[in-house]
């Protein structure tokens, strides 16, 4: 017995020695191009190699968003507080962890050189898309979106992300989301009011004006 005793020593020992090693963290370049073993599909199909997005379809610039934004969407969207058809599956099959690698991924992506170029011809400042995004509509109690968003929209802080050089389209279709409740992410309900207060008409000209927003391009990929 004493025998039988001492040989199954070494098997605890390992057994508690594995059970303190940490588990690797998740590679966020591998999820990018090919997704996980949960089903999670790449983000490069629709956000592109440089994480710059595709203008035509509407697919948001990911590269050079801040962190914590980028994650408590992943989070937004696994959870429902976010309603979007091709993203909730994806959050939903990403770990925490794996959505806060990929929220960390991107935030240091460089800007693309591609998604710096302005989306169209800057609209005038005496427009209606100008005065929607930098004096707003105060009869209507709705302040100019750069209040929050900051000058040309580049974006404050984890709440407040960069609309400059994101697609008209993503632009306008966040808009309507928040409109139409299907979005509902805010701490504050602030873009719900916002939203409500806009026609489709004033959705449109204020998405033309920040895809016009020229971005400093930091580079290519990592």
């Amino acid at each position: 017995m004493q025998r039988s005793r001492g040989a199954a020593l070494p098997l605890t020992v390992i057994v508690l020695f594995a059970a303190d090693v940490p588990a690797a963290a998740p590679d966020a370049a591998a999820i990018t191009n090919h997704g996980d073993e949960r089903g999670a599909a790449p983000c490069t199909s629709c956000h592109g190699g440089d994480g710059g997005g595709q203008t035509a379809s509407g697919f948001p610039r990911l590269a050079g968003l801040d962190a914590s934004y980028l994650y408590k969407q992943l989070n937004d969207f696994a959870s429902g507080a976010r309603d979007n058809a091709v993203m909730q599956p994806i959050a939903k099959a990403l770990s925490e962890d794996e959505r806060k690698a990929l929220a960390d991924y991107y935030s240091q992506m460089p800007v693309p050189a591609a998604a710096a170029k302005p989306q169209g011809p800057m609209p005038a400042h005496d427009s209606r898309s100008a005065a929607l995004a930098i004096r707003g509509l105060w009869t209507q109690q709705l302040p100019g979106c750069v209040q929050c968003h900051g000058p040309q929209g580049l974006g404050v802080g984890e709440h407040f992300p960069p609309l400059a050089g994101q697609p008209a389209v993503y632009i306008a279709n966040q808009l309507r989301a928040w409109k139409q409740g299907a979005r509902r992410n805010d701490p504050l309900r602030l873009m719900q009011h916002v939203a409500k207060t806009l026609g489709d008409s004033d959705i449109q000209a204020v998405a033309k004006w920040f895809a016009a927003q020229p971005l400093e391009a930091t580079g290519d990929t990592p």
